[in-house]
């Protein structure tokens, strides 16, 4: 029988295996009998590809075709984890795919192992970022996704002798089936040089920027596939190449090096994500890095814009809406309104509106030394007509609106003003420039937003009470139930239907088999499959044996001192203690397991790491604890191991000093998987708490209110260490030399609890924690109970799901249409 002209792109097993044939075939040059394992994962790849591609070119004709609003989506961090099972899930291909590969000869789960984690992000901000480019596909949004390409991701961690150790994360080694180049988009991006003030031919005076270093960026385009959706939206992400290759007079004069001198630099640019800034030239780099994606990203907009539009400028945001995810992109703001005064010549207070109109921002932080600001004399080293702008934003800010309402006060000036002195230097604030540059400023959860309009901006709030709202984070629940716990999955749909993964509200209905006992011991079972599997990674990686039937007590999220793994760590140590003086103590078996990275240069986050692994490289081969305690820290944590981590969980562990933690999105995932949540009433703890009920979750510690009140009486670490004979004692204990033989090993992490302050309240919450602690070894042992608590979980944690806040999005910030195909 003849093969159809078109058998390559249908969604059918015969047409699946003759594109999975022949990518192999002609794409990789690979006999079909000996290709490789991983050449069966590219081909299988590439012909998914070849589908959601072809999906992706209608989306684009339609939206162009009907002149659709944008979202232009900016963020320096898109963790993507693994896309060939979350594709094949999205686009109804995965049944198909694992049969062909069956028919081949192939096993698909085993081939899913050998895509790499695209090293394109670092934590919650990433992971954030890819589950709203998911929505907004499966929502039918048009929307473009822009950041890096970065060739190194953060980094890979090793532990060697229980210290984290980093090495390069050379995730593009084997390149990645699903990005595409596209260098008919390639953009000029221009640095340094300086500012020069010129007249046209009627007298007015404009600037030119001249004498600038160039780079260029070339375009790389990833498809984001939408669940039962026709929708395919691009992320489009930029690596930064030289203008010219190398000078080709130094290289026939025989210097090789220095003719690609140049080159090399200019790459180094989209080389490694979040290059270290402890350093004056790390820090140039990272502003370099940050203007560099921006630049090519609005020159994209831009070039959109007049290509596909007979429109004046003043239209331009009712057909770009940009979104800037966090601080990061801010130079967006000041780089816009360079293409409208200087190149586009607009009127200064049009190019102005027509900013406000187009930006929005989201923030990620309460932590004011986290919020980004750069010298004014960096600023205007790389960037000096952005300097200038952004001195020309201030000051028509202070002497306009802001001396309006506050006619005189200096302070008010001060507090609002985009450049703050300190140290006897001047800096940019990036935060406040994001706040005025745009129409909307969004928190991402109810408690965060409250605070960041109390205490983080008070005065834009005060001034502006309409642009600040809130939109509490969310996650794909496809991605965090559907891909990484197909099991549950599978039971949930078998109890309520499918609805659910287009609509979350439905997992309310999963509220009446909480009840049921032949529900609740299918989803026990399942919980204990995944501890089974994780058990055996833990041996595969660790070298450590545990038990499926303890409590498995999970931490996972980039390590900070806000965060508080020392918290948990201080707990562990006392339970440790208490073992050993009580061998036949009453406790329910359990296992700690931690994943974090710290930054390289933040030394203290390490030392935590080498104690947590001190500890527990004395706790697993001690005898004496009689298996009821073991902790465990994965390494090198990221997308892929936290799927099979948090299936697994039983306890999630949201610790943090309340008021510190924005929101958090593994509380999420973990609860949606059946996790208890052990917590405090920070971020979005507080809305979990009003949606699973105060029975089905574990709150501790002090409150925001309690934190601040503290504080205003004088906070003493050293009056509570005195006051729990525990905690001294643990602390005391693992400061000490028992644990590596050097007793001022871990003096950094005692000093900071007790010599430098406690600033994140470790002392002042560890008795509530441990009490806390007590209710869930309780709860754990009371099996039926812990059941009916985790199905209430997942029951009821719909408001959470990522196309929710997406469509708040949509609906209150960006004002965007669906378009359905």
């Amino acid at each position: 029988m003849e093969t159809p002209a078109n058998c390559a792109v249908l969604n059918t097993n015969e047409s699946l295996k003759l594109s999975i044939t022949n990518h192999l075939r002609f794409t990789l040059g690979a006999y079909v009998e000996s290709a490789s394992e991983n050449d069966w994962f590219v081909a299988t790849s590439l012909a998914v590809r070849d589908r959601v591609m072809e999906r992706a070119t209608q989306s684009r004709t339609k939206h162009r075709s009907q002149g659709v609003r944008r979202v232009h989506y900016l963020s320096l961090e898109y963790l993507m984890g693994r896309l060939l099972e979350n594709n094949l899930r999205n686009s109804g291909l995965y049944d198909i795919a694992k049969q062909a590969l069956k028919d081949m000869g192939k096993d698909l789960d085993t081939l899913l192992q050998k895509e790499p984690d695209m090293g394109l992000g670092n934590g919650g901000l990433g992971r954030l970022a890819a589950c709203f480019m998911d929505s907004l596909s499966t929502l039918d949004l048009p929307a473009i996704g822009y950041g890096i390409h970065y060739e190194f991701g953060l980094f890979r961690q090793e532990f060697v002798n229980g210290r984290q150790v980093e090495h390069p994360d050379a995730w593009m080694r084997d390149g990645s089936p699903w990005k595409i180049a596209r260098p008919s988009y390639r953009q000029t991006v221009h640095l340094y040089g300086k500012v020069i003030q010129k007249f046209d031919e009627f007298g007015h005076p404009h600037h030119e920027w001249v004498e600038t270093k160039c780079l260029l960026g070339l375009p790389w385009d990833i498809p984001i596939v939408g669940y039962d959706s026709s929708t395919v939206n691009v992320l489009r992400l930029w690596q930064a190449q030289a203008d010219e290759d190398f000078n080709f007079q130094v290289f026939n004069e025989g210097s090789y090096v220095d003719a690609l001198r140049e080159k090399a630099i200019a790459e180094t640019v989209s080389k490694v994500l979040y290059p270290n800034d402890a350093t004056e030239s790390g820090k140039e780099l990272r502003l370099v890095q940050q203007y560099f994606f921006v630049a090519c990203s609005l020159a994209d907009i831009v070039r959109r814009f007049k290509n596909g539009y007979n429109l004046p400028w003043s239209e331009f945001p009712s057909k770009a809406a940009i979104q800037l995810n966090d601080t990061h992109p801010a130079v967006a703001i000041p780089e816009l309104m360079r293409i409208l005064v200087d190149v586009e010549r607009i009127d200064w207070a049009q190019a102005w509106a027509i900013c406000q109109k187009t930006f929005s921002y989201t923030n990620h932080t309460l932590l004011p030394e986290a919020l980004e600001t750069w010298s004014t004399a960096l600023f205007e080293r790389v960037l000096p007509r952005h300097l200038q702008i952004i001195f020309e934003i201030n000051h028509r800010f202070l002497t306009g609106e802001v001396e309006a309402r506050w006619p005189g006060d200096m302070e008010k000036k001060r507090v609002l003003s985009l450049i703050e002195e300190r140290g006897g230097g001047k800096h940019v604030r990036m935060a406040h420039l994001s706040v005025l540059g745009g129409h909307a400023t969004n928190g991402v959860a109810a408690l965060h937003t409250r605070l960041l309009c109390e205490r983080l901006f008070p005065e834009f709030f005060e001034l502006y009470p309409d642009r600040f709202l809130n939109l509490t984070n969310g996650v794909t629940f496809r991605r965090w139930l559907d891909v990484c716990n197909p099991q549950l999955s599978a039971l949930i749909t078998e109890s309520i239907g499918s609805g659910w993964l287009k609509d979350s509200s439905k997992l309310r209905e999963l509220d009446r088999f909480a009840d049921d006992s032949s529900f609740r011991e299918r989803f026990q079972q399942i919980k204990r499959g995944h501890k089974v599997h994780l058990a055996k990674i833990i041996q595969d990686t660790c070298g450590v044996s545990v038990s499926p039937d303890a409590l498995f007590d999970v931490q996972i999220k980039r390590l900070h001192e806000y965060k508080r793994q020392h918290l948990n760590l201080l707990h562990i140590v006392s339970l440790y203690r208490r073992l050993l003086e009580n061998p036949q103590l009453d406790i329910a078996p359990r296992v700690f397991i931690f994943g974090a990275k710290a930054a390289p240069g933040y030394y203290l986050a390490k030392n935590i790491i080498h104690a947590i692994n001190a500890l527990a490289n004395k706790v697993n081969h001690d005898p004496r604890v009689g298996g009821k305690l073991k902790v465990i820290f994965m390494p090198n944590y990221g997308v892929s191991i936290a799927e099979r981590i948090i299936p697994a969980a039983d306890l999630s562990e949201q610790i943090s000093t309340a008021g510190k933690e924005a929101s958090g999105t593994g509380n999420m995932k973990l609860a949606l998987n059946g996790a208890l949540t052990i917590g405090t009433l920070d971020g979005a703890n507080v809305e979990i708490l009003e949606e699973v009920g105060p029975d089905n979750i574990f709150i501790f510690g002090l409150t925001v209110e309690g934190v601040t009140d503290l504080y205003k009486r004088g906070y003493n670490p050293w009056d509570f260490y005195w006051a729990s004979e525990d905690l001294r004692l643990s602390l005391d204990w693992l400061a000490s030399d028992y644990f590596t033989g050097n007793q001022d090993e871990f003096k950094p992490l005692r000093d900071s609890l007790l010599t430098h302050g406690d600033p994140f309240l470790v002392m002042a919450d560890y008795d509530a924690y441990a009490a806390s602690q007590a209710e869930v070894d309780k709860a754990y042992r009371d099996q039926p109970r812990w059941q009916k608590m985790a199905i209430h979980n997942t029951a009821r944690v719909g408001k959470f799901s990522s196309d929710r806040t997406i469509l708040e999005y949509a609906e209150k910030v960006w004002k965007l249409p669906q378009v359905s195909m």
